[in-house]
């Protein structure tokens, strides 16, 4: 790409590339790309709430936008009925994601949520437009993405469709990367990438680099560090899961598990792995300190904690779930994101501690 003579985020993008390689956050081989790609064009406004929690929207019109545009902040960039639905991720994040992704010349990568399309810029930026493949499945952000790219002189495939699915159509690819969050590895991706390719993708609340084997199975470990990403969506959803409301009856009993210890961001990532597809809310008093928290699940399973209170009720009995995988952790001596690893077939999706032959045991039987 061409930066053009007046670009307003050219000397930002040279500061936010200096910072991001003094952070050490910034390798030598995506410098460029960063330097390069103008955010600003992929991501024309945000949306930011302000103190009633109403959400706004922020243009180059308004102060502030171009430094929050290359400041290392994640973006709102879609808002539907009150809810988040895309973003622009956390430039430290993604540049540490296209880190492990091991990119080379020649590869051919495909990228699972296109949202603003900058990342894919950036792949464009390393690889060249020809080699990156990206799938979104909310129609909107495919063309507004689409449109954004090729003005930033950038032409990726850019199709609309279902991830989880990936995309036939450049397949074999030799990298995938995800920027939406997901419980399991689609077994599409397994079949998509070749023996030897590499996929990163955000699993719970971590994200995994795993290998994909002559076997037909994809294996990896989890790197260092939180992933904060939206949940993968189908067409017209939200990702979200909805609360199922305070049910009639319910089951009432002490716990010896402060609800505090479960939210030790080991812990928490750990829960995301044992327990997926479950909904958390902190509860918080008059005066604003905390009082519990409530979780729920999609099946209408539904725990509230306050003190050392619990009171749940549905199908499963969520915190007793809570309360084993928090046990199993804790004995464990309390193991963070990069000593557990994912093992993943065409038929499932298994989690282990140290070594594949130390599977992180069922939590919920």
């Amino acid at each position: 790409m061409t930066v053009l003579d007046g670009d307003p985020g050219r000397e930002l993008r040279m500061s936010l590339a200096r910072s991001l390689l003094d952070s050490g956050d910034l390798s030598a081989e995506w410098r460029s790309a960063v330097e390069m790609v103008p955010r600003h064009v992929l991501v024309p406004f945000f949306y930011r709430q302000d103190g009633t929690g109403k959400w706004c929207q922020i243009s180059s019109e308004d102060p502030g936008f171009f430094a929050a545009v290359y400041s290392d902040t994640a973006l709102t960039t879609q808002v539907t009925d009150g809810i988040p639905t895309s973003s622009s991720s956390q430039p430290s994040l993604m540049l540490h994601m296209l880190d492990a992704l091991d990119v080379q010349d020649g590869n051919r990568v495909l990228e699972i949520a296109t949202g603003a399309g900058y990342n894919a810029a950036l792949l464009s930026e390393r690889l060249g437009s020809d080699r990156v493949y990206t799938v979104e499945v909310d129609r909107e952000l495919v063309r507004d993405a689409r449109d954004r790219l090729v003005n930033c002189g950038y032409n990726p495939v850019v199709v609309t469709g279902d991830g989880r699915k990936g995309l036939t159509e450049g397949a074999p690819y030799d990298r995938l990367i995800a920027t939406c969050g997901f419980t399991s590895v689609p077994p599409a991706w397994i079949q998509q990438v070749r023996p030897g390719g590499i996929i990163v993708c955000p699993l719970g609340r971590g994200n995994a680099r795993l290998v994909v084997g002559h076997d037909e199975r994809a294996e990896g470990r989890f790197l260092p560090g939180g992933s904060y990403f939206m949940g993968v969506r189908s067409e017209g959803g939200n990702g979200r899961i909805p609360y199922p409301g305070d049910p009639a009856e319910v089951t009432m009993r002490q716990t010896h598990v402060d609800y505090l210890d479960v939210e030790d961001d080991g812990m928490w990532f750990a829960l995301s792995l044992v327990l997926p597809e479950i909904a958390w809310a902190h509860e918080t008093g008059a005066d604003g300190a905390r009082t519990g928290c409530r979780l729920w699940a999609c099946d209408g399973s539904w725990a509230r904690v306050q003190d050392r209170e619990v009171r749940q009720a549905g199908p499963r009995p969520l915190w007793n779930a809570v309360e084993r995988a928090y046990g199993w952790w804790n004995s464990r001596g309390r193991p963070e994101r990069e000593r557990f690893g994912v093992t993943a077939t065409e038929s499932s999706t298994r989690w282990w501690l140290d070594s594949p032959g130390t599977p992180v045991p069922d939590m919920e039987s």
